[in-house]
């Protein structure tokens, strides 16, 4: 208990608010627990590694001397820098710890020195969409009332990632297996495709951040009053394998203009973590400003991302249901009852997920903005407008798949139409057959009503006498309407000549 305080104090809290037991599992195991599997056969040396994984980076906002970037890779470092801040006497700089994964060690240090609320922690973990009746690890809504009050917000969102054949997602996939927050990836199930390339697969990775934040403290240390605000930002890790969809989101900077020249500086787009890094230095000082009346501009950054994430997720199901309302209009694949299938089984499985989307995004859009219907941050206002359109794009894509869905019930019921006129043809065609030859067989039948064969040489012409007049008279019968028809044509033809 002296060694890992906060371990012992997410033990006692547990008794009482169940929920959090979870993250003290996750602690002892140091990792998900469903991951025991992977790390029981070399149990010493994994867990050791695992629980003191640090990859944190203290970012300081000052008005004075701007933004100030400390990497830390061990968790005694991190120990250190909590230990130098808490013990400065006065600042004007907004720290935000920015953490990559997480570790045993990352949330003792990081909880027990801010006092961290473990629900924080525990939120970050786990990535499940829906669980089983008989999963201890459910994570059930809170009431508005009480989230309210909580100085922490988790947001969820997707990374499309595209991979070049299924090997390279089956790597990705043991990647991910190597984090220590539970993360997977969600195979869309559309890459069959005569557009794509022979198995290339676009895979959703589900991610989520948390940011806990901590108001402007005034005290005093002797005689000076020190007053800052500090946050900390749980991201995750970047997958090595594959690419990020059209090559991730834009630069979000304006173009630049010709008069200014290079080089210029490149965005990264191999790690989550030094992109973030990347963009909060190009924070300004208005933004580094208004973060003393409201800390959450520290998470504006890491906001705009996720929602240039969700931007493209709506780009990309847009360029896939477009794809599967060419494969209903092209003919080639209405011909085939196969292909019709094949589209409806590409389009089903975004008809489930897309509502699930548009849950998490408006869910994510409602805690980042709960408090602030009205953000005094201009650049937070014009994000939350961005969570809008996003939402909206959502919307808009759920409609459309309903209107694919009537499409595609329609085309179904025109070519099984198709389809039944061309059997009733051929069965047409049958019933002449069968007009023709019943009349020729029961004549047939008639005549040969002899024990002597020979004797019907001469019967022969009568066959034909009689079997040719019945047929003809078989097959008026049946098609009468067809012959009436011709009769009229034929009239209106003889007396077009005659005029």
């Amino acid at each position: 208990s002296n060694q890992r305080p906060y371990l012992s104090h997410v033990l006692a809290v547990s008794e009482a608010w169940p929920h959090v037991r979870y993250l003290a599992d996750w602690m002892e195991v140091t990792t998900a627990p469903v991951k025991w599997n992977l790390i029981r056969d070399n149990e010493s040396v994994v867990r050791s590694e695992r629980a003191s994984r640090t990859k944190v980076a203290a970012v300081d906002f000052s008005s004075k001397a701007g933004v100030t970037i400390d990497r830390i890779s061990r968790s005694t470092d991190l120990a250190t820098a909590l230990q130098d801040h808490s013990s400065q006497q006065s600042t004007d700089a907004h720290r935000l710890y920015i953490v990559e994964d997480l570790s045993r060690d990352v949330i003792e240090l990081l909880g027990n020195a801010l006092d961290i609320d473990p629900l924080f922690f525990r939120e970050q973990i786990s990535d499940y969409i829906w669980y089983n009746t008989r999963d201890p690890w459910v994570e059930l809504p809170d009431l508005r009332v009480v989230q309210s009050e909580r100085r922490f917000f988790r947001i969820k969102y997707l990374q499309p990632r595209y991979f070049k054949n299924p090997a390279s997602f089956e790597r990705a996939t043991t990647e991910a297996a190597s984090f220590n927050i539970l993360r997977r990836l969600d195979n869309d199930k559309n890459h069959k495709t005569v557009l794509d390339n022979e198995g290339a697969t676009v895979a959703l990775v589900r991610s989520r951040a948390s940011f806990w934040w901590r108001p402007a403290v005034q005290g005093k240390h002797g005689a000076i009053t020190i007053s800052y605000d500090l946050g900390v930002l749980l991201i995750d890790p970047t997958l090595g394998e594959g690419f990020p969809l059209w090559g991730g989101n834009r630069n979000f900077m304006q173009t630049p203009s010709l008069s200014e020249k290079g080089p210029f500086d490149k965005l990264p787009r191999s790690s989550l973590f030094d992109r973030l890094l990347y963009w909060c230095k190009q924070t300004s000082q208005a933004d580094i400003q208004e973060m003393a009346q409201d800390p959450r501009v520290m998470s504006f950054r890491m906001s705009q991302i996720i929602c240039a994430e969700w931007l493209t997720v709506c780009q990309y199901v847009t360029a896939r249901l477009a794809q599967i309302d060419w494969e209903l209009q092209n003919p080639d694949f209405r011909k085939d009852p196969s292909g019709i299938d094949s589209s409806l089984s590409k389009l089903h499985p975004w008809r489930r997920n897309v509502p699930v989307f548009k849950t998490m995004l408006d869910e994510s859009a409602r805690r980042v903005f709960a408090e602030t219907p009205d953000p005094v941050c201009p650049r937070m206002k014009s994000l939350q407008q961005d969570f809008q359109g996003a939402g909206e794009a959502i919307n808009d894509l759920q409609n459309r798949i309903e209107r694919i869905v009537g499409v595609a019930t329609a085309i179904i019921s025109i070519e099984e139409s198709r389809r039944a006129i061309g059997l009733n043809t051929y069965l047409g065609r049958l019933t002449y057959l069968a007009v023709i030859f019943a009349p020729l067989s029961f004549v047939s039948s008639f005549f040969s009503m002899s024990s002597d064969v020979t004797q019907l040489s001469e019967t022969f012409w009568i066959y034909f006498v009689v079997a040719i007049p019945v047929s003809t008279l078989a097959f008026f019968i049946v098609d009468q309407a067809r012959f009436v028809r011709g009769f009229e044509k034929l009239k209106s033809c003889i007396k077009r000549k005659k005029k």
